[in-house]
């Protein structure tokens, strides 16, 4: 035994008995798994506080310019276990864990993961933060904590049923309530005009509304084999906790819903905006993220400054999508108001520290509120949107005086409506795409206008995601078969991954990596069958998981639902697939096919949750035929999250990005199925492409579908007709009778929903044209893809061949390259590590602290 390694196993199993005396009163043979959990957490929580204060105090000696990066969403997944495995210590922690007769696996599952977001975007925040920290660059993050997250999915006989995500019913042992940083937000209220000393307007504030936001910090952790490790602070903001926030004169009144409504604030991410409540909530929420932030902003930036002379050089705001894009106007009222800067400076200085990256071409996604609305809740915020759009209008005029119609299509402002990506690209210097086709799109057709008035401003930075989480944590036996081959500096440098390649066709690096991807499904087959049996249509789990066959192609769709991304499609397939095993019961049978598709749909997108319900539907009716042999399965995994992502993205076989060309901005999944192994089958969308180029068109085999200019010209000429593509295939036409023919709806309300599915195709609904995602035009396509891929599995090893291409090919969608660019492009931020005087410091002084112990009634 490593002596070294013993002796830290001994201090650190010492810690967690210390703990669960002191703070449960449990001994370590009496502790159940939960105290055990926490016992675990505080004792590994005492090293990185030292490394977290450290950081804290090396930056403000240096003065560091800092980046706060502000996000309505974070998913960083259960933090136990990443923080273990950042800290180099799975070993310890396993040799702890063992000497205290406790199951490694049982205790990690205590902990919930995180409810602060649904999808990409808060996944994508949360790599970041781990990129930052690993880097050693100066940042901090800014979001709500809520307090039942986005929700939790159950699914009720395949309906979608949203139930409040209670990840914080017990302690959270990672976060930090900070009182002495908590904030005031007004809302609402009468304005009185004034002038600051510049003579600029500002407008003060009466009979407003106000509301307690509470910080609650979330340590990030840097991964390191030594203990100089960074710690990047996640700040999250409550209403919650605040007691004033509850207006007890409204409830005795009878008005319960006014008397609690600060107080739910931050409740659920994303409420409803399909009535007034849920949108005067939504903009509620955004605005308290940015008032709290920017005044912890400024608070953290007076510490060592007396003025604002050097606030531009030592501040940097990135604002991920529009959600926070409030901001803008928020810091330049303060400066103009509160610290008396004239307005023209106020305006530059908020350009050079806000970046802003956008995250959608759609332009329902692109965020907009009600002029109304805006100025009822935030009146001054407005009147500064109101003056800076007018000033930015009367500049478009100047460069185009004939083109009226150009300032229309530019203004903050038009027709009642506040576009907040256009606020987010005048008041920001630098605007990043987040792949190469979806900065292109920005450039040339959804903001082309702004690209043309600053040419300068648009730039890309094509998304990345941590090798740490999605291998080095996720899928430990593949990290370890890299590290034999390659080395470990790819964990730190992933551009190192392309060395594996050479092994791409070793006979033993092949088996090995098949055994691996083996072993990875049957502890997805072992987890579905404990954790994902079925509900019936009151809740009830009633139902056991279909038997998955082990030698089956691990077939994965996994992420939000959404039209645009086309779970339709592979569903409509996967009936076609059935279809013909019915049709041909002495043909030669195909593969055997697991597909497995989990995600939210957002609570108030019926078509979305109508999707859900004909995939649920056809897998109940599929799992249970006897007829296809089990060489078809359908699952839906349901409350997809960060965890239940780690479990399914080792075991993949096949990566379905199969969004409808130029709609996807990046993706991130696809990163990370491919960096285990997955292939892709795909369109050329989003980050697919630059995936394409890095792997190669040789080790690429599943393209499919048209291309973004293909779908922009049937949209331009209106050439797209569906009812041909039905005309022509008995087989799609076949595919969509089953919609509505009662094949697989067993009740009125899933005849009408899937009928509705089929209408969106044949005839549009909700005023869009019909088949508006090109599912058709792609089926052929796609279906063609798909018999290369039953083709390639029937010969595992040049499968896994093609695997390891792949993997290697992933070294530039590293989060790590991404967030380089961000510091060099956009920030220009430089690493600060850990200052070694200081580090000493605070050790010694916490070592000192920790040898104290108070012995009562003994001598």
């Amino acid at each position: 035994m490593d002596i070294d390694l013993d002796y830290q196993a001994e201090m650190l199993a010492a810690k967690i008995k210390h703990y669960l005396i002191t703070t449960m009163g449990r001994t370590s043979e009496e502790a159940n798994t939960q105290e055990f959990y926490k016992a675990l957490s505080y004792a590994l929580r005492e090293e990185i506080m030292i490394n977290w204060l450290s950081c804290n105090k090396t930056y403000e000696k240096n003065d560091s310019r800092m980046v706060y990066y502000l996000s309505m969403e974070y998913l960083p997944g259960r933090l136990l276990c990443s923080n273990i495995a950042n800290l180099d210590s799975v070993e310890i922690v396993g040799l702890v864990l063992q000497k205290l007769k406790r199951n490694y696996g049982d205790i990690m599952a205590r902990e919930p993961d995180p409810g602060l977001g649904n999808g990409g975007l808060g996944r994508l925040a949360s790599c970041f933060l781990d990129s930052l920290a690993t880097q050693h660059y100066p940042a901090q993050g800014y979001g709500l904590r809520y307090q039942y997250g986005i929700f939790e999915q159950q699914l009720w006989d395949g309906l979608q049923i949203e139930a409040p995500d209670c990840w914080l019913i017990n302690e959270n042992p990672w976060e930090f309530r900070r009182d002495l940083r908590k904030m005031t937000i007004k809302y609402g209220g009468q304005t009185t005009p004034s002038t600051n000393i510049h003579g600029d307007e500002i407008l003060f504030l009466r009979d407003y509304e106000e509301v307690s936001a509470v910080p609650y910090d979330l340590p990030i952790i840097g991964f390191s084999e030594k203990h100089r490790f960074s710690v990047v602070t996640l700040r999250m903001w409550s209403t919650k906790e605040s007691p004033r926030n509850f207006q007890l004169q409204r409830y005795n009144a009878g008005k319960l819903d006014q008397a609690a409504e600060n107080t739910t604030l931050t409740d659920v991410l994303y409420p409803s905006d399909h009535h007034e409540l849920g949108r005067r909530i939504r903009l509620k929420q955004e605005y308290l993220l940015v008032s709290a932030s920017i005044q912890d902003i400024i608070r953290h930036y007076l510490v060592n400054h007396e003025n604002f002379r050097a606030f531009a050089d030592k501040v940097r705001i990135q604002i991920n999508d529009t959600h926070p894009s409030l901001i803008i106007a928020e810091l330049i009222r303060l400066l103009t108001s509160k610290y008396d800067l004239p307005w023209k400076m106020a305006v530059d200085m908020t350009a050079q520290v806000m970046g802003y990256t956008n995250h959608t071409v759609l332009s329902e996604a692109l965020e907009k509120w009600d002029q109304g609305l805006m100025f009822y809740l935030l009146p001054r915020q407005f009147k500064v949107i109101e003056r800076l759009n007018l000033e930015f209008c009367n500049a478009v005029r100047s460069r185009y005086p004939n083109d009226e119609e150009k300032v229309r299509r530019m203004s903050i402002i038009q027709d009642g409506v506040i576009k907040m990506a256009n606020l987010s690209i005048v008041g920001s210097h630098k605007v990043n795409g987040v792949s190469t086709i979806h900065t292109n799109i920005l450039k040339n057709e959804v903001f082309k206008d702004f690209d043309e008035f600053y040419p300068d401003k648009f730039i890309n930075i094509t998304n990345g995601v941590t090798q740490r989480r999605w291998i080095l944590e996720s899928n430990p036996e593949l990290g370890k078969f890299i590290t034999k081959r390659i080395g470990d500096n790819w964990i730190t440098d992933f551009s190192q991954i392309r060395k594996i390649e050479k092994f791409a066709e070793d006979q033993d690096s092949l088996e090995e990596f098949i055994s691996i991807k083996q072993r990875n499904k049957h502890r997805l087959i072992e987890f579905l069958s404990q954790e994902n049996r079925l509900r019936d249509s009151k809740g009830i789990i009633a139902f056991d998981a279909p038997i998955i066959e082990l030698d089956s192609l691990f077939d994965v769709q996994i992420k939000r639902i959404h039209e645009y991304k086309r779970q339709l499609l592979n569903i409509l397939h996967l009936i076609m697939i059935y279809q013909d095993m019915l049709e041909n019961p002495t043909a030669e049978r195909r593969i055997k096919r697991t597909s497995i598709f989990a995600g939210k749909a957002a609570a108030g997108y019926e078509v979305a949750k109508q999707i859900i319900e004909l995939i649920a539907a056809v897998a109940r009716k599929i799992n249970q035929d006897t007829r296809v042999h089990n060489h078809l399965k359908i699952i839906y995994v349901e409350n997809y999250n960060v965890s239940r992502a780690e479990m399914i993205i080792p075991a993949s076989d096949l990566s379905e990005q199969i969004s409808t060309a130029g709609t996807e901005a990046s993706g991130t999944g696809n990163m990370k199925l491919a960096m285990n192994g997955a292939l892709t089958i795909g369109t050329d969308d989003g980050a697919n492409i630059e995936m394409r180029e890095q792997i190669g068109d040789e080790w690429w085999p599943f393209g499919f579908g048209c291309v973004d200019k293909e779908i922009i010209q049937m949209k331009a000429d209106q050439s797209y007709h569906p009812q041909s593509y039905i005309n022509a295939n008995p087989k799609i036409r076949k595919v969509l009778d089953s919609l509505s023919d009662g094949t697989f709806a067993t009740n009125e309300k899933e005849h009408a929903a899937f009928t509705n599915l089929r209408k969106s195709i044949l005839e549009g609904i909700n005023g869009n044209p019909a088949d508006q995602y090109f599912i058709l035009k792609d089926f052929d396509s796609y279906a063609n893809a798909q018999l290369k891929v039953e083709h390639l599995y029937q010969d595992p090893l040049k499968w896994a061949e093609y695997a390891i291409h792949n993997i290697a090919g992933m070294g530039e969608f590293s989060g790590d390259t991404a967030i380089k660019k961000y510091c060099e492009e956009i920030w220009n931020l430089k690493p600060c590590p850990i200052n070694e005087e200081i580090y000493r410091s605070v050790e010694n002084e916490f070592r000192e602290i920790d040898r104290c112990r108070i012995y009562v009634g003994s001598k």
